[in-house]
């Protein structure tokens, strides 16, 4: 797509000025117009005064980077380095959640939980929300399990009570 030309007298700024040696002949991509260099007479370059006194060029090349440029980011990621999670929280979330299928470990893992609320404490780790979801799935796991065994013995003893009261 081509546009037309601009209305003024607008500067390229990537055009060298004038008494800096020329190197847009050097790097013309092929299919690609370069861009023609006014010739060295008495009349100031673009951009500077018409009097005697010319500004010393900056750079290369007008409105160039510094030398240095921009420094490289910075990897992995922004911000502020995360915390280290607390492992004893972990594995006393997992505890408890295995308690859905077995018993045994709920009550394993709540205490588990406490123990990991107090190291996240003292050392500021992260996992504290870990740890409390263990004490809370792990007590109540602990509890179901209480109550359904409690049940099950007044099952056992109301039947084993009527099997006996209907034979005498």
């Amino acid at each position: 797509m081509t546009y037309p030309p601009s209305s003024g007298d607008w500067q390229d700024p990537t055009r060298p000025l004038a008494g800096l040696p020329d190197d847009s002949q050097q790097h013309v991509i092929p299919g690609q117009q370069s861009t023609p260099v006014a010739p060295a007479s008495g009349q100031p370059a673009p951009g500077q005064p018409a009097g005697s006194a010319q500004y010393p060029p900056t750079g290369p090349y007008p409105g160039a980077y510094p030398a240095g440029g921009y420094p490289q980011p910075m990897y992995p990621g922004y911000g502020y380095p995360q915390p280290k999670t607390n492992g004893l929280a972990i594995a006393a979330l997992v505890l408890s959640l295995v308690g859905l299928m077995s018993c045994i470990t709920a009550p394993v893992g709540a205490i588990l939980g406490h123990v990991a609320q107090k190291q996240i404490r003292e050392t500021g780790e992260s996992g504290a929300g870990m740890a409390k979801a263990a004490i809370i799935v792990g007590w109540i796991l602990t509890g179901l399990g209480v109550l359904f065994a409690v049940l099950y013995v007044v099952v056992i003893v109301l039947i084993a009570t009527a099997g006996t009261a209907s034979t005498v």
